[in-house]
């Protein structure tokens, strides 16, 4: 029985991609160098992978690794990059922007969001480096993303579960939370039931380690997270 939950996996590559999603992915984050956090993908890769795949494909926009607080000309290539996105098969975009200071760049991510649209936004872990993570959701609600991905501010999802559902709680059916990092087959079922999420986000790292090729493995792990879904369902 197909699982109610939506899993999302983040890959660097299109045969991650594909492994992915033979082993049950309901939809990809495609991003270049995840080694850094990941960056915005080749547009190769870009290609590459909406062509090959049959679910949703996310593409991260991110210029650069580091901060989050990005120039005019970073800003001006974020949106080089989305619209690279729309014009080769991305399904939605992922994406994050701040203030000096902690807090949520309202204005500039609100413009990237309306310039995405009619793609669905996700904004990123940027949010876990906020000052006041309850203003920086209602600030990020009023952008108009349709996802939050974050792990409560902490270094780990499950690690901040009370947090999470907090932010659930408090997002009230306005945006998505979506659970990331450090989920994985042997807690994302305490994760969905301490947090009332319906949408997970892991990257298995440890099954499929930056630069590894160990695709059948990756397959096999993704597939164990989908089962473990598929149980609460």
């Amino acid at each position: 029985m197909k699982s109610t939950y939506v899993l999302e996996i983040t890959v660097e590559t299109t045969e991650g991609a594909l492994a992915a999603e033979r082993g049950g992915a309901d939809r990809i984050e495609l991003c270049g160098d995840l080694g850094v956090g990941g960056v915005t993908p080749s547009l190769e890769l870009l290609r590459a992978t909406t062509r090959h795949l049959n679910i949703p494909v996310f593409a991260m926009v991110r210029p650069r690794a580091g901060d989050f607080l990005y120039s005019a000309e970073e800003f001006a290539a974020m949106k080089q990059s989305i619209e690279e996105a729309k014009q080769n098969g991305a399904d939605g975009v992922v994406l994050g922007l701040l203030k000096p200071g902690g807090g949520i760049d309202v204005e500039r991510t609100r413009e990237l969001i309306q310039y995405a649209s009619p793609l669905p936004v996700t904004f990123h872990r940027a949010f876990d480096e906020s000052r006041d993570l309850q203003k920086s959701l209602e600030d990020i609600i009023q952008t108009g993303a349709t996802r939050l991905l974050t792990s409560g501010g902490a270094a780990t999802a499950p690690a901040a579960t009370e947090i999470l559902a907090s932010l659930a709680k408090r997002a009230s059916g306005r945006i998505i939370i979506l659970p990331g990092s450090g989920i994985n087959p042997s807690n994302i079922a305490r994760v969905a039931k301490e947090t009332g999420a319906r949408e997970f986000h892991s990257g298995l790292s440890t099954a499929l380690p930056y630069g590894s090729d160990d695709y059948q493995k990756f397959e096999n792990e993704v597939r164990k997270l989908a089962e473990a879904l598929a149980t609460l369902s």
